[in-house]
């Protein structure tokens, strides 16, 4: 008699598991359960890698390279954050200090590729396109498709910073201090300012698109 358990036996142990730990983990803040990692709790990093790749794969597919390349940055990030347990600095933000991270790797990757030239303002025009839904807390009336679509054109219209502080805060819901990390601001005011601009431009670029009607 085969006595060993079938592979949807093991995906519930799995799931159940998952279930536990988030159980464990979900009344913890982020300090604690960085803490916790950093002391080389397994359960803890488990956590961290459950809950955020699909959310640092969705920002890192903003940067309109190829999915395998957001995988694998993804996936030597946790390795090197694994690795350097016990040396890591405190976090208050995991969420902000991941997709700071992920965004350097990111960055580095496309540097290296040799089918792009420096990276700069320029080279960076095609990335943080804003691939946001219907449901975005940019859009808040019902029955909005037109009005949403119209403004993906407006903000297509923004610069590749001022489109990526846009996603930051409405899209991930960062505060202007995570921004401000998230970006390599010094200050927070850059943040506000950046976030302030873009808002401007999308409120005359709105404008003048009712004019044309």
């Amino acid at each position: 008699m085969n006595n060993k358990p079938d592979r949807n036996t093991e995906n519930l142990e799995v799931m159940y598991r998952h279930q536990e730990t988030v159980k464990i983990f979900e009344s913890k803040n982020d300090t604690e359960i960085w803490a916790a990692f950093n002391r080389g709790d397994e359960m803890a990093f488990n956590y961290l890698f459950r809950t955020y790749t699909p959310l640092l794969f969705r920002y890192g597919c903003q940067f309109r390279v190829e999915q395998e390349m957001v995988q694998d940055a993804i996936q030597n990030l946790f390795i090197y954050l694994r690795g350097k347990r016990g040396d890591l600095s405190e976090v208050h933000s995991i969420k902000g200090y991941l997709f700071r991270s992920l965004q350097r790797e990111l960055l580095k990757q496309i540097k290296l590729d040799k089918n792009r030239v420096r990276l700069g303002e320029i080279e960076l025009e095609g990335l943080f396109p804003i691939q946001t839904s219907a449901e975005s807390n940019l859009i808040v009336s019902e029955g909005a498709e037109e009005q949403f679509n119209k403004l993906k054109v407006c903000i297509d219209n923004l610069t590749p910073r001022q489109r990526q502080a846009i996603l930051l805060l409405y899209e991930e819901g960062f505060s202007y201090k995570e921004i401000a990390e998230i970006m390599d601001f010094a200050e927070v005011k850059s943040a506000r300012k950046l976030v302030y601009r873009a808002l401007t431009t999308l409120r005359s670029l709105m404008t003048i698109d009712q004019k044309k009607k």
